[in-house]
C-alpha cells in the first residue's frame, strides 16, 4: 500500500488531463480536488489545508507565454508562502522553468510528462519541503541529508580537512566529477559553520540565462527592466550571514565573470536599476567538474577569479577509486527509497553486492543513487538479486554501435560532442546547435 501524502489541488484547462491525473495520484493522495480554470483559487486555496499545487502555465486559448501560470503562482505564494507548487507546462522553455522557479516554484514539470516523474517530482517537493525565499531563510528541518564520509583513506582526509576549515570564512572551491556530491559537501561545511542558523542559498551558474545573470544574483529595483513590477533581493543579499554556493562556476561565460568578481571583493552588490551599494556578509563555496586552471590557460576563466574563491580547494575522489564504501552508500539509498515508496526494507544479496562493487559508477554516487531507486521500485521480493541491476559502463559502448532509442543517441551526441571540444559547454553547445541551458539540462539528464 502507497503512502498517502494529504491533499492536492490540480489547475488545467484540459479535462484530459485532469482525469490522466487523478488516477495517476489516486494512490497517493487522501483527497484530489481539481479545477479547470484559476479563477476560484484564491477561495479554494483557502476551504482546505493543501500540501502541494500542480499548476498548469497556460489557460486562454492561443497564448503560450506561461504568464498566466506566474501570474498564478505569485497569488498563491501571496495567500500561502509555505505551499509548494508544481507548475506544469506543454512548452520546455528553460528560461520560462528558471523564472518560475526563482518566483516561487518548487519544481517544473513537462507535457507529455512520465508518470514516474510526475508522482517523484510531488513527492519530493511535499517531503523536503519549499525552497526558501528571501525573507523567510530559518533554519533546516532535518539533518536527513547529512554527509556520508565512508571508509576510505581519501574520504577520511576530505573529512578532517573540512573539519578544520568549516568554522572559517574562507572562499571554498570543491571540484570533482558530476555525480560526486559536490552540493552535499558544501552543505556539510554550511552545517559545521557558525553561519548554520541560516539556510545556505545555492545558485545553480550553469541553469542562469546571461540575461537574467544580474537580477538573480544580485536583484533589482521596481521598473529596472519590463517585468520588474517590485523591488527584488537577489541570492547575495538573500545569502546575507549564510553561506552562498555558487554550483557549476566553470559554465559562468567569460564576459560576465567579471562582475561576479567585483561583488567578491567588495563584498557588496548593486541592484539592477540601482546606484546603491548594499553590504553583504556571506560565506561563499563554489564547485565545478571542470579544470578550472586549464581553462585559465585557454583564457576561459580569469585567473583573479580563481584566486579569489580557491582559497581553500577540496577534491571529491570519483566513487571508482573508493570501491570500500559503494556498499554502504547503496544500503543507505535502499533505506531512503524503501521510505519514501512505503516498501518493506530489502536487503542486497551477495552477488549483488559484487556487481555493484567492481561497475566503474562514471556517474558516481547520483548513478548509484537512481541505480538503486529504480531497482527499490520494480523489487517484489525481501532482496534485490544482482540480475535486478541491469548495468552498463558508458565506457564500454562502442561509439560505432547505432542507437537503440532516441535517448541513447542524444547521450552518444552530447558525449562526442564534450570530447571534441574538449568540455567547452559554449562551443559543444553551437555544435549541436542547442542553447547552452538545454545542454546543460540533457547532461544533467544523463549524468555527464
Amino acid at each position: 500500500m502507497n503512502r498517502k501524502y494529504g491533499k492536492i489541488l490540480i489547475v488545467d484547462d484540459n479535462q484530459g488531463v485532469l482525469a490522466a491525473l487523478q488516477l495517476l495520484l489516486k494512490p497517493y493522495f487522501d483527497t484530489i480536488k481539481v479545477l479547470s480554470s484559476p479563477v476560484t483559487l484564491p477561495s479554494v486555496i483557502n476551504e482546505e489545508k493543501w500540501q502541494i499545487i500542480l499548476l498548469d502555465m497556460n489557460f486562454t486559448a492561443g497564448i503560450n507565454t506561461g504568464n498566466e501560470g506566474l501570474y498564478w503562482l505569485h497569488e498563491i505564494k501571496k495567500a500561502v508562502p509555505k505551499l509548494p507548487v508544481i507548475l506544469f507546462t506543454a512548452y520546455a522553455d528553460i528560461d520560462l522553468a528558471v523564472r518560475g522557479m526563482k518566483e516561487g516554484a518548487a519544481d517544473f514539470i513537462v507535457k507529455p510528462w512520465d508518470n514516474r516523474k510526475v508522482i517523484e517530482t510531488l513527492i519530493r517537493a511535499i517531503e523536503d519541503g519549499q525552497p526558501a525565499n528571501n525573507t523567510d531563510r530559518k533554519k533546516p528541518k532535518t539533518e536527513k541529508d547529512s554527509m556520508y564520509w565512508g571508509e576510505s583513506p581519501a574520504m577520511k582526509h576530505l573529512q578532517l580537512l573540512v573539519q578544520k576549515v568549516a568554522a572559517t570564512d574562507a572562499n571554498i572551491l570543491i571540484t570533482g566529477e558530476n555525480g560526486t556530491g559536490k552540493e552535499m559537501l558544501a552543505r556539510e561545511i554550511h552545517r559545521l559553520s557558525h553561519r548554520h542558523q541560516h539556510e545556505m542559498v545555492c545558485v545553480d551558474m550553469g541553469a542562469i540565462t546571461e540575461s537574467l545573470f544580474e537580477s538573480e544574483l544580485f536583484g533589482h529595483i521596481k521598473g529596472a527592466y519590463t517585468d520588474a513590477h517590485a523591488d527584488r533581493a537577489g541570492k547575495f543579499e538573500s545569502a546575507d550571514q549564510s553561506t552562498l554556493f555558487l554550483d557549476e562556476i566553470g559554465n559562468l561565460p567569460y564576459h560576465l565573470q567579471a562582475k561576479l568578481l567585483t561583488a567578491i571583493q567588495r563584498r557588496s552588490i548593486v541592484r539592477v536599476g540601482s546606484n546603491t551599494p548594499v553590504p553583504v556578509n556571506i560565506r561563499l563555496i563554489c564547485a565545478t567538474n571542470r579544470n578550472l586552471q586549464d581553462m585559465v590557460q585557454r583564457n576561459e576563466f580569469r585567473e583573479d577569479l580563481l584566486y579569489r574563491i580557491n582559497t581553500i580547494h577540496l577534491e571529491i575522489p570519483p566513487l571508482r577509486q573508493r570501491p570500500e564504501d559503494i556498499v554502504p552508500l547503496a544500503e543507505m539509498f535502499i533505506t531512503r527509497f524503501c521510505k519514501r515508496y512505503d516498501k518493506p526494507l530489502v536487503s542486497l544479496t551477495e552477488s549483488a553486492q559484487a556487481k555493484l562493487k567492481q561497475h566503474p559508477w562514471y556517474g558516481n554516487i547520483r548513478e548509484l543513487e537512481h541505480t538503486i531507486e529504480k531497482a527499490v521500485i520494480i523489487c517484489d521480493d525481501t532482496c534485490l538479486p544482482a540480475e535486478l541491476f541491469q548495468l552498463t559502463s558508458h565506457q564500454e559502448k562502442s561509439p560505432e554501435m547505432p542507437a537503440s532509442t532516441l535517448e541513447e543517441m542524444e547521450f552518444k551526441m552530447i558525449r562526442k560532442a564534450l570530447d571534441s571540444c574538449n568540455g567547452n559547454l559554449s562551443a559543444v553547445a553551437a555544435q549541436l546547435g542547442i542553447s547552452r541551458q538545454t545542454l546543460y539540462n540533457k547532461m544533467k539528464k544523463f549524468g555527464l
